[in-house]
Parts: structure tokens; sequence; C-alpha cells
């Protein structure tokens, strides 16, 4: 298995890099892959050291998969070249999640879609993963009607430009600004940039995104996306509203049974989930359940994830994990 990473030497695919190692991903050759500037760096993966290498180079290499995590700039230009090679592409940018010939997985939820014919595969975006790693076993046992999402976004979430504005503004020192205002003691309501309807990119890719992996279009859904100074990954106020009504005990039970979900939740002991401790975590974590009692059917509850790792490079990987196990790719 051949395996190349596209973007190798930035946030997400140093993260995809650890990942891989982790869960020991089936690898006979890696094949680092970044812009020209990085190219003839040198990594390490499994204590060996590797050379990156330019995209061309690394089609010419001919991987069974790319994942990619590059900017949408580059997944559009280059990923239909992988395809084109027989290269199944796993993308981690937005330049292919809402194309309707393309399948947009997250593998707990609907990777029984993929098939062999996919050689270009949406990963979503981090904060609709987490978000529908809770949703899609509860829209099958109850139907959600409608859903209104706040989220409160990790700085890593925007790259390395941010975390160190967030670094500088610690140390009193002035540097590049990734965002128009300071971030350190301020939570900044502009996740991505503003679209013509008042809501930010960010925010429409909740709720289409959403409505897509779930496959269902009648599903309502409302977002705010508010960026704060947090490493450790993105939470999520999120009210639901079923169609059925619904018993918490059993709602607890049906997210503690779902793969990759973790509930905390335990107001005695002061137990939910917090972004501090989801940090390096490949889990999604989800607390204060609990009815809401404004409205019939509905349903509050906290949801949070290292935005780095299942919100973005851990998907990936497990994408590729579930087309090697199913014979879709090598």
């Amino acid at each position: 298995m051949k395996v190349a990473v596209v973007g190798a030497t930035g946030l997400v695919g140093t993260v995809m890099l650890k990942v891989l190692e982790e869960r020991n991903f089936p690898i006979t050759e890696l094949i680092p892959v970044a812009s020209e500037r990085s190219v003839g760096k040198k990594l390490m993966y499994k204590g060996e050291e590797f050379t990156v290498v330019g995209l061309a180079t690394a089609i010419e290499m001919k991987p069974d998969l790319a994942l990619f995590s590059a900017g949408g700039s580059t997944s559009t230009a280059w990923a239909p070249k992988f395809a084109e090679a027989g290269i199944t592409v796993v993308d981690n940018s937005s330049a292919w999640r809402m194309d309707p010939t393309k399948k947009l997985v997250v593998p707990e939820i609907n990777a029984k879609e993929l098939t062999k014919d996919d050689k270009i595969i949406a990963n979503p975006n981090c904060s609709t993963i987490q978000l529908v790693m809770a949703l899609g076993p509860l829209h099958d046992a109850y139907k959600i009607k409608r859903v209104i999402i706040s989220t409160y976004q990790s700085i890593t979430g925007t790259g390395v430009k941010a975390v160190q504005q967030l670094e500088n503004e610690y140390a009193g020192e002035k540097g590049e600004m990734a965002y128009p205002y300071p971030i350190h003691r301020n939570a900044i309501p502009h996740c991505d940039v503003f679209e013509a309807n008042g809501y930010t990119k960010e925010e429409m890719k909740l709720v289409n995104e959403t409505q897509k992996i779930l496959n269902d279009r009648t599903i309502a859904v409302t977002a705010t996306a508010i960026r704060i100074p947090v490493v450790g990954g993105h939470s999520e106020s999120v009210n639901l509203e079923f169609e059925r009504d619904f018993d918490e005990h059993e709602v607890r039970k049906i997210l503690s049974e779902t793969p990759g979900v973790t509930v905390q939740d335990n107001p005695d002991t002061n137990t939910y989930p917090m972004p501090i401790y989801a940090e390096g975590k490949n889990d999604v974590f989800v607390g204060r359940i609990r009815r809401d009692h404004s409205r019939e059917h509905a349903l509050n509850m906290w949801i949070v994830a290292d935005n780095l790792r299942k919100g973005a490079a851990t998907n990936a990987v497990q994408i590729g994990e579930y087309l090697i196990a199913n014979k879709l790719i090598g």
C-alpha cells in the first residue's frame, strides 16, 4: 500500500502522519508531498527519514491512496490528476464536499455509500464531522426536524498563522495577524468569509454538509460560528428538535454505543466535555445532555472534539482504513 500525504508539512498533514503511525496504517511506501518551497525537506515517520516531493513527482510514483490536506485550490487543480492516474484521493479541503458527484464521508455514519468507482472522496468540515457523529444515530432513532448550532472553535482551525498570532499576543509581541482583531481574551463571531446571506462560509458548511451526510434535505439547520483563543479543539452547543419523543437515558445509551463517541455527562461530578481534555484524542465527546423544556421533543447537548484529529486527519485516515478493509483500493 503506497500512500501519499499531500500537504505533509502543514498543520493537518503533520497530525495525519502521527495518526497513520499510531493506527499502524498498512503502508509499504510513504510519499510525503508538499508545495515547491518544501520539496527536498526531510521528515520522520516511524523512525525513518523521508524526502518531500512535489505533486507531479507523486503522481509518477503511483500511490494507491493520496490523503490531501493542502487547501482548496491545490485540491481543485490536482485531485482530478491523481484520480485520472487511478489513485484514490481523500480530500480534506472544501473543494469537493458539495459536488453532487462526490461522496462526503464520516466512516461511522455513511461509509457504506463508498464504492470502487469513488476516486475523489471528500472529508467533511471539522465542525460538521463532530456534529454528525452525534446526530447520525439520534436521527435514526427519533428523526431530527431542526438543529441549532453555536460553535466555539479552536484557532488551530485557521492554521499555523493563527497559532502564532495567539502566541505573540500571550507574549505581548507584535506580529502577523491571522484575524482582523486580537484573539487573546476575545471571541470573534467570524469563521471564514461572510456570504451574501449574512452567514459565514463556515456556518453554511454546517448547514449544507450536515444535510448531505445524513442524506436528508428536510432537516432545518442554522448555525453561528465563533473563534475563541483555544488550541485543543472545537466545542458546539447544539439544540435538536425531533419528530418523535425521546427518553434522556435512551439518548445517552444510543450515543455511548456509537463507535467513536464518548459520553461524559454527570453534573454531580462536574463531568462534561472540554477541549483541553479532547486535544490529542480521536473520539468525539458528548455531554450536558438535557431536555429542552421550551419546545416539544427538543434536546440540548454539548459536543467537543480535537478538530485536527477526528475533525480532519483521523477521519481521513479512517476513510482509508475502510477502503482497504472493504477491498475498494489496493
